[in-house]
């Protein structure tokens, strides 16, 4: 029975590399235009995406966490730091009196919206239209089946 490799060959880890490298330069850019259009970092991003998305703009903080793939504990500092800036707030939990949810606020809305246009824009312009309609479909592909692999229970 031939022995199964334990290590990937030099064209897997360019891929690895290049998959990577270009992941990471992909974020970089999206953060920094969504810095500089409109002030918010991809964590503000995200925690707002997921608020303006919940029943009620609100989320319990371990809920929140889940969704945007955060341990708690670096959720609180940043939720700390949004709280400041008056995007978010957190309440009370109306079923359990020893839990809190965390509320968008007014102007956690309007930031967010305020950057939704200019975010999906750069989007478009430096993911969408660098690759061909093939090309965005085997991302998807590929993102789906990292995804399964990585939150497979078994």
């Amino acid at each position: 029975m031939p022995r199964s490799r334990k290590l990937p060959t030099r064209d897997e880890l360019r891929a690895w590399r290049e998959f990577i490298e270009t992941t990471e330069l992909l974020r970089a850019v999206l953060a920094s235009r969504l810095h500089h259009d409109a002030g918010l970092s991809f964590g503000d991003y995200a925690v707002l995406l997921a608020l303006s998305e919940a029943e009620d703009t609100r989320l319990r903080p371990t809920e929140l966490a889940e969704q945007i793939g955060w341990e708690r504990s670096r959720l609180s500092h940043h939720l700390g730091r949004m709280q400041r800036r008056h995007l978010v707030r957190r309440d009370e939990c109306a079923t359990d009196s020893r839990g809190a949810e965390i509320v968008l606020e007014p102007a956690g809305r309007d930031a967010f919206q305020a950057a939704t246009v200019p975010h999906l824009s750069a989007v478009k312009e430096v993911f969408v239209d660098a690759l061909t309609p093939h090309q965005i479909a085997a991302a998807a592909e590929i993102a789906a089946a990292l995804r399964n692999r990585l939150t497979r229970t078994d």
